[in-house]
C-alpha cells in the first residue's frame, strides 16, 4: 500500500475527497488537488460554485425522467422530436449514448436500473410503471427497449414487453449488433446506431432466442 506523509490536514482531507470519485486514485487524487492549489482564488471558487449548483439545482425531467436543468428536458420539449417513439434505457448515460449516434429522432424514457434480484431492484424500483401510463393513454406508437444485452437487461425487457403486450403499440428491440452481454454505453456509435436503425420485434427475437427459429 502507498503511505503518503501529507504535510498538511487539509491538503490531506481534500485528497480523500477526491478519491472517493470513480476512477480516481490517491495519486491522481493527489494531482488534482495540487492542480487545484495553484490555480487562481476565483477560479476555484467558480470550480466549487459549479458543481455545488449542479447538485442543488439539476432536476430530473417530468417526462422522460432524464437530467434537466428545466422541469422538461430540451429533449422532450424539442417540436422536431418524434413523440409517437420512446427508446426505453437504463441510464442517462445511454441517452448520452444513443444521441451521439445522430441515427435516433424520438424521445426517451430513463428507467433508472435495470431488474437485479440480487442487487435488491425489483420492478417497483424503476420508472415502468409511467411509461406504461404513456402507453396506456396512446402517447406512443412504438416503445424500442434499448437495455444492455446482459441477464438482467433481458429480464428487464421481457417484464416491460409483458407489462405492454396488451396495448396497441409495437414493442421493438435492438438489433443484436451489440454484443451479448455488453453494455450500451460502451457500445461504439456506428454499432449503436446500426442495432437502433435494423431494430426488430420484440416478440420474434423473444421466440428465436428462447424457442429456437
Amino acid at each position: 500500500m502507498i503511505q503518503h506523509n501529507y504535510s498538511s490536514k487539509l491538503l490531506e482531507e481534500a485528497v480523500e475527497e477526491f478519491a472517493t470519485l470513480p476512477g480516481i486514485g490517491k495519486k491522481s487524487a493527489l494531482r488534482l488537488v495540487l492542480h487545484l492549489l495553484k490555480q487562481e482564488d476565483k477560479d476555484v471558487e467558480q470550480f466549487g460554485n459549479t458543481i455545488l449548483r449542479m447538485k442543488h439545482e439539476i432536476m430530473t425531467c417530468r417526462e422522460c425522467h432524464n437530467i434537466s436543468d428545466t422541469e422538461v428536458c430540451h429533449l422532450c420539449s424539442d417540436p422536431y422530436r418524434d413523440k409517437k417513439t420512446i427508446c426505453v434505457v437504463e441510464s442517462i448515460r445511454d441517452v448520452m449514448s444513443v444521441e451521439n449516434t445522430q441515427q435516433y429522432t424520438g424521445v426517451y424514457h430513463v428507467l433508472g436500473g435495470i431488474i437485479s434480484p440480487m442487487d435488491g431492484i425489483g420492478p417497483a424500483d424503476l420508472t415502468i410503471e409511467s411509461l406504461e401510463e404513456k402507453v396506456k393513454n396512446g402517447q406512443c406508437t412504438e416503445v424500442i427497449l434499448a437495455l444492455s444485452t446482459t441477464m438482467e437487461g433481458d429480464t428487464t425487457n421481457f417484464y416491460i414487453y409483458r407489462r405492454l403486450k396488451n396495448y396497441q403499440v409495437t414493442v421493438s428491440t435492438l438489433a443484436r449488433g451489440v454484443a451479448i452481454g455488453d453494455d450500451l454505453e460502451y457500445a461504439d456509435e456506428v454499432t449503436l446506431g446500426r442495432s437502433i436503425l435494423n431494430r426488430t420485434s420484440f416478440e420474434e427475437t423473444f421466440k428465436n432466442s428462447y424457442h429456437g427459429t
